[in-house]
């Protein structure tokens, strides 16, 4: 059996005779407590967990509940999605190109307000505009259903053609 993430190519390791090293994973992985959002026993719990390790068989091996490697796991895991979000608002902050739209947009209309924006900014972007869509459509969840965006969105798209997608909390006047 096969786990997906950083370790898929290793064997999963399901039993507590199955031999598995958390600091070898974590090394392996370049992890740097110095430099991570993740505590080093969450990053520990994340690298077993992602291999196929059972909550019960790392609170064994850490000597603790498995109600507690529960605990650790979702705080780490909610600490990845934080750590993911700030990153996607770094992005959307340095994009040179940064368009609103606003809700009760048609989202058929939204490829030419992005390419015209590109033009002025001299920024080429890597979409079709079917593509463009989906992609909006995709990264903005429940803000667009159909063709209707029902919550302001933010569309960047950085110097290199990469298109990000937030919802906007812009305040209308």
């Amino acid at each position: 059996m096969q786990s997906r993430g950083f370790f898929a190519h290793e064997r999963v390791a399901t039993t507590m005779s199955d031999e598995y090293d958390a600091d070898e994973l974590l090394d392996r992985a370049g992890f740097d407590a110095e430099q991570s959002v993740l505590t080093r026993r969450q990053a520990e719990v994340l690298a077993l967990r992602e291999r196929g390790v059972a909550q019960a068989d790392i609170a064994e091996t850490l000597g603790t509940s498995r109600a507690n490697v529960s605990s650790v796991e979702a705080s780490a895991r909610e600490n990845v999605r934080k750590a993911r979000e700030t990153v996607a608002f770094a992005e959307a902050l340095r994009a040179p190109v940064r368009v609103v739209v606003e809700e009760d947009t048609d989202l058929y209309d939204v490829p030419s307000r992005v390419y015209d924006a590109c033009d002025e900014a001299g920024v080429k972007v890597n979409h079709a505009a079917p593509e463009l869509m989906k992609r909006v459509s995709d990264e903005a969840g429940d803000a667009v259903e159909g063709r209707e965006v029902h919550e302001d969105l933010l569309i960047g798209v950085t110097t290199d053609g990469e298109v990000t997608v937030r919802k906007s909390r812009e305040v209308r006047r």
